[in-house]
């Protein structure tokens, strides 16, 4: 056996030694998920300012999260614009 087997073969153990000890482990009850309080509002703070709830903070993460994708794409929608003069660009860049 080469070291690479002999490493491939105790990790293969090693995982069969984890999922014969798994449903041991799994025998407990399993509680609920549950979220977490929001902080309180810091004295005069506007009414706008503190979200409502954990869904709220979700819905503004997943926004940016979208704003972050498009932003990822414009490369993409830009490329037919920079095709036509990607020859010039490339012509100067080789001129410096």
């Amino acid at each position: 056996m080469t070291k690479t087997q002999r490493m491939l073969a105790a990790i293969a153990l090693a995982g069969a030694a984890a999922g014969f000890a798994a449903p041991a482990a799994s025998a407990a009850p399993i509680s609920p998920l549950t979220l977490p309080d929001l902080p309180a509002a810091a004295p005069g703070m506007p009414a706008g300012a503190q979200p409502a709830s954990v869904q709220e903070i979700g819905s503004q993460l997943s926004a940016g999260a979208n704003q972050l994708n498009a932003l990822m794409e414009l490369p993409n929608q830009l490329a037919p614009v920079i095709a036509p003069v990607q020859p010039l660009t490339d012509l100067a860049g080789g001129l410096q």
